[in-house]
């Protein structure tokens, strides 16, 4: 527990500034427009697949049986991550397509 505690005083800034990073992304992300979402949403999976990359790299310089075990973990669901958006923005592409008529 001290050492927990010790590691949040040590790192109070960082602390601060992912807790405010998560109140700016909500407020950001909630005020964009639907139009802008799919495009907005092709572009963070893109940037995600390269952080994939780097956790990879990341992960193969690892000493520690529990740092592999994170970063495996970090990978996978990285990886869902991203397929899961390229699925979603392929569903919502499909919604502008223009239907084909019945003869």
């Amino acid at each position: 527990m001290e050492n927990m505690l010790q590691f949040i005083l040590d790192n109070k800034d960082m602390i601060i500034i992912v807790i405010l990073s998560i109140f700016l992304g909500m407020e950001v992300i909630s005020h964009v427009p639907a139009v802008l979402h799919t495009p907005l949403m092709s572009g963070a999976n893109a940037i995600h697949g390269v952080v994939i990359i780097g956790a990879i790299i990341v992960m193969g310089h690892a000493t520690g049986t529990t740092a592999k075990i994170i970063g495996f973990l970090a990978v996978v669901l990285g990886t869902l991550n991203v397929v899961g958006g390229f699925v979603v923005t392929d569903r919502m592409l499909e919604m502008f397509k223009k239907k084909k008529k019945k003869d």
